[in-house]
């Protein structure tokens, strides 16, 4: 049976982002300017900036900021940066901690890092480089920012999402393991190289190299390091491989030398995942494409290169220096080499080749254009700022190319190579035997590669899991037609109904990955529909639960209402809830239960065991404020928001219902949809009536004190009177005639909500 091939892309950022904006703009909209306003009370603001630079670098207090006109009180604000800092300098870099004396944030996010553009006349450099390398490895986002201090206009700023926790729960589920950030503690230099060389057994000796970002790590530094540098045969077991890879093949196609590819080995970071290896993270891209053109040589040369040196930079410079040990195991293994070279082959066609870099140069400059003429606070002129893509200015001693002068003659350059003009395999018609395998099925996977010696299926059954990968044959044993047709085939037992895969194939010289960019890209299979982003929305909420509905166990407790906007019923085994943004993975709903086209499903908050007939997360709900999230086995985000302080029986959900912005309701509406229009309301007199269940699906007991006398009324939701009988102390009625929704209980004065399931 064909497959109808799906790539999954983690756009996790993104998704995350929109979502947690309530229908605002994402904080790093590459296509918005962010209007970011300080008001300090101190009048000499910028003297103790530069005093807390200088001395301990720790925050002054700002009295508020506006994001966007949204208004923070009391925030930390500090300078940062190296050579991009001075105390004379008409703009420095900013870093805004929004939670250094209350836990606040905006969208989600706690710090701000703003880059005053230092050595780039084009202003665009940073964004331009994080929205290329955010194709192939997990970055940050970057957009614009203009940035006003007491008022005054301090011009255009790079506004860079932060590497801290929250992007670690984002794009690696957990946030509490080894974090290490690989730039210098003291100012960096030729003999201060974060280079991942192996120092000796003392974990003191890496300190001025390294700075430990979590609880712990040292120790891993140094068996990482050891590893690397002295036992490369296992790199693959400390290291996330290819996300090295795809680090140092971008380093080298944009000229990123301010980075572990250049002379000081700086700017990035390693993350222990949960497949127990480090994985890099790319930081500060402020001197992409030759803004810094310190390549380095051994421990002591600074290597600087002219515009000719950098179009013409080796694609394996550093392959033999042992002072870049990364590079160094990487090129010398010939198979890391030729996936090397796939993946520096993809930047290049799908960024360069393709002119695909000036379309999005020429909108970045279109964005920014109205901000930079009236940032008189610039480095360099407007004009600069024009002809950045053509134009070569001098930065002090040396100069800074026009990225589109640099890039142009770069790809010449790479093209030219004869790593590059290798013969590579070609893959094509990729297969899966089964679209809807079932577990301990077993799924054949084909597909017709050419030019090939060696080929590899790689899979994993869960996004924290790292790809393994087998064999491909074409011996016409693997449901690969017959021997020697290229035709390659593997057999898999399906040991759940998921899995992420690509293929990897080479020859002797040259390698090739379908598809070409994974395994940041990849193949998905799934033996059940699985929930896209807006699919299953958070739908309702009530935080503060006193008297509106009970759980089974006959106890007010709070509940979470999701609701599934599509046409497709869905197994809740495949969501996940959680209240820390940092651990996504927090509550896996249990199997045994699906949520059915347009229909609601109850998840109560309140840490009780699930039942066979209900579901019960292994949290609870702050009346305080907090966020839910909720996402699928792929790791992608739903749903999501972020609430402040509640009132007691008062709910928020969406409105109009599934898919409007999250609002305060009139009344909760558990199971019933949203925004109901009705002139009912349970009123002062409550407590003169009981009902039970609260739902109900079957029966419904209504108890009253002192009104048995009266008449008692069960109103729809539109006031229609549509049950009525006279009262006793004690009601039981049938509900088989009722349809499900919200009804109201009116005995004499009395009014009670409740609500009927079925």
């Amino acid at each position: 049976m064909k497959f109808n091939l799906k790539v999954v892309l983690f756009l996790l950022p993104l998704i995350c982002l929109i979502l947690k904006g309530f229908g605002q703009t994402s904080f790093y909209d590459i296509t918005a300017i962010q209007k970011i306003e300080i008001h300090f009370n101190q009048t000499n603001w910028d003297y103790q900036l530069d005093t807390a630079k200088n001395g301990s670098e720790g925050y002054v207090q700002a009295e508020w900021i506006k994001l966007n006109g949204t208004q923070i009180n009391t925030v930390g604000v500090k300078y940062k940066g190296n050579s991009s800092y001075d105390s004379v300098y008409p703009k420095n870099p900013i870093h805004i901690e929004l939670d250094t004396y209350i836990d606040q944030n905006y969208q989600g996010f706690k710090d701000i890092k703003l880059s005053n553009a230092y050595s780039d006349p084009s202003m665009i450099r940073e964004v331009l480089a994080y929205d290329i390398l955010g194709n192939y490895m997990d970055c940050p986002g970057a957009n614009f920012a203009q940035v006003y201090i007491n008022d005054v206009y301090f011009g255009v700023y790079t506004n860079t999402e932060s590497v801290n926790k929250k992007f670690l729960s984002d794009h690696f589920f957990t946030n509490d393991n080894t974090f290490i950030k690989c730039n210098p503690n003291v100012i960096p230099g030729l003999t201060t190289k974060c280079n991942l060389k192996y120092i000796n057994a003392d974990s003191s000796s890496y300190f001025n190299y390294y700075e430990i970002k979590s609880d712990y790590g040292w120790n891993d530094l140094v068996k990482l390091c050891d590893t690397i540098t002295n036992h490369s045969s296992q790199m693959h077991n400390s290291v996330d491989i290819d996300r090295a890879i795809w680090m140092l093949a971008f380093n080298n196609v944009l000229i990123n030398l301010d980075s572990y590819s250049g002379a000081f080995v700086q700017n990035y970071y390693l993350y222990k995942d949960e497949t127990k290896r480090f994985s890099p993270i790319v930081w500060d891209l402020n001197m992409s494409f030759g803004g810094f053109p310190f390549v380095g040589s051994g421990a002591s040369s600074l290597g600087t290169l002219t515009l000719a040196n950098m179009q013409q930079l080796p694609i394996t410079i550093h392959g033999t220096d042992s002072y870049w040990p990364l590079i160094k195991n990487i090129i010398g293994n010939a198979q890391y080499k030729r996936m090397y070279m796939a993946h520096l082959r993809t930047i290049t066609n799908e960024i360069f080749v393709s002119n695909s870099y000036q379309n999005i140069a020429t909108q970045l400059q279109t964005v920014v254009d109205t901000a930079v003429f009236s940032d008189t606070c610039k480095f360099y002129t407007y004009a600069d700022f024009q002809n950045g893509m053509t134009a070569n200015v001098n930065v002090g001693n040396y100069s800074v190319p026009g990225i589109s002068t640099l890039m142009s003659a770069r790809k010449s350059y790479i093209m030219g190579t004869t790593d590059y003009n290798y013969s590579a395999p070609v893959i094509t018609n990729v297969l899966a035997s089964n679209n809807s395998p079932s577990i301990n099925s077993i799924v054949y996977f084909t597909a017709t590669i050419t030019n090939s010696t060696t080929v590899y299926f790689a899979f994993r059954n869960s996004p924290l899991d790292k790809f393994e990968k087998y064999l491909m044959y074409d011996d016409g044993m693997h449901n690969d037609g017959v021997a020697g047709d290229n035709l390659f085939g593997v057999d898999l037992t399906m040991t759940s109904t998921f899995i992420q895969y690509y293929i990897y194939a080479e020859n002797t010289l040259a390698g090739k990955f379908s598809p070409e960019r994974a395994e940041h890209e990849f193949y998905s299979l799934y033996g059940r529909p699985v929930p896209a982003p807006g699919d299953i929305v958070i739908n309702e909420f009530l935080a503060d639960n006193q008297e509106d509905t009970r759980n089974e166990y006959n106890i007010y407790e709070d509940w979470i209402e999701l609701y599934n906007t599509t046409s497709n019923e869905f197994v809740v085994s495949d969501l996940y809830l959680t209240d820390d943004y940092s651990n996504r993975t927090k509550y896996n709903l249990p199997s045994g239960f699906t949520i059915q086209p347009h229909s609601y499903l109850i998840v109560w908050a309140d840490q009780y065991i699930t039942t066979s007939s209900y579901i019960h997360a292994n949290f609870k709900l702050s009346n305080n404020g907090e966020s839910i999230m909720l996402s699928n086995v792929f790791g992608e985000v739903l749903d999501s928001v972020t609430y402040g302080e509640q009132l007691g029986d008062v709910s928020w959900g969406k409105c109009p219902n599934g898919s409007g912005p999250y609002q305060e309701l009139p009344y909760p509406t558990f199971i019933t949809s949203n925004c109901a229009s009705t002139g009912i309301a349970e009123n002062s007199e409550i407590d003169k009536i009981r009902v039970y269940p609260n739902p109900a699906s079957d029966k419904l007991t209504i108890l009253s004190s002192g009104n048995s006398s009266k008449k008692f009324e069960i109103l729809n939701v539109i006031g229609q009177i549509v049950f009525e009988d006279k009262m006793e102390k004690s009601k039981v009625i049938s509900l088989e005639s009722f349809a499900a929704g919200i009804y109201f209980v009116k005995v004499g004065n009395a009014i009670k909500k409740v609500i009927i399931s079925k």
